[in-house]
């Protein structure tokens, strides 16, 4: 005799209603449903003092050499921050500086265009969100690209912002930035003064002594060599342009005060 083929049985048959229960009760994905709050384990010291500073203070400035988990603890945190504190929205923005030789204008809207500037947060959102998530944040308004020339004006209310490269801010950019956060939120500003394209990254620097002189409880949290966690090669490279960078700057010193203490040579009479 044949099998009976279970495809043909009827719907009130136990076995199929026990079947199409399960699937009923299976839970499908939500895009809309946020992912539980979750634990950053820190590497170093330094990073454990940027996840409390962050958490403490309303501004929190980061800095030190590439590798040692400035963006990562910073973005990680604020994503922990946004679940757990149902904070209103994520600001990212950064100096737009390229990098040596630039490959001109990006194509497409504001969010496409400063994309590529911001892959570094945008990857550890991801990472912490979950691309899907991520991405219906993204269109909800909730995780939002805020260019620095279009920030005069704002006010961000129960915000966490993320300012990366904050070592190619001028002074005006800084004050612009800053004087935008308002009631119930959070700014962090991450930057490596070694790795700064203009003004050798003293905008930033100087905005955290005159909060210090100022007894403004501005937070710096300060990454060494010793914090780079990405490899030990960086670490050694590192140190190597770190060292080169000194040099070079004292023989320009050098030959800058000897060039302005030699006597001038008489003039020739015709």
């Amino acid at each position: 005799m044949r099998k009976p083929n279970p495809r043909n049985r009827r719907s009130d048959d136990p076995v199929v209603k026990e079947s199409v229960m399960k699937r009923s009760q299976r839970k499908e994905f939500d895009a809309s449903v946020p992912p539980k709050p979750f634990h950053i384990q820190p590497k170093t010291p330094n990073q454990q003092l940027l996840i409390d500073a962050i958490e403490a203070f309303p501004i929190t400035v980061a800095m030190g050499p590439a590798g040692t988990g400035k963006t990562y603890i910073s973005t990680m945190t604020v994503a922990r921050l946004y679940l757990k504190d149902k904070y209103e929205r994520i600001i990212l923005s950064r100096a737009n500086v390229p990098t040596g030789r630039t490959l001109g204008h990006f194509p497409g809207t504001v969010q496409e265009k400063m994309a590529p500037w911001l892959a570094p947060l945008i990857s550890v959102l991801e990472k912490a969100f979950g691309k899907t998530h991520y991405d219906n944040l993204v269109s909800k308004g909730k995780i939002e690209i805020q260019p620095l020339e279009t920030i005069r004006g704002r006010s961000f209310e129960d915000s966490l912002v993320l300012i990366d490269e904050a070592q190619n801010l001028d002074f005006e950019e800084i004050k612009a930035i800053t004087t935008r956060l308002g009631e119930g939120s959070k700014l962090i500003l991450m930057g490596d003064p070694y790795q700064s394209d203009v003004d050798s990254g003293r905008a930033l620097e100087k905005f955290a002594s005159m909060c210090y002189n100022s007894s403004i409880q501005v937070p710096v949290v300060e990454f060494t060599i010793d914090d780079i966690v990405r490899s030990d090669i960086v670490a050694q490279l590192v140190k190597m342009f770190m060292l080169n960078d000194v040099q070079s700057k004292t023989i320009t010193k050098r030959k800058s005060s000897e060039t302005i203490s030699r006597p001038k040579e008489p003039a020739l009479l015709a």
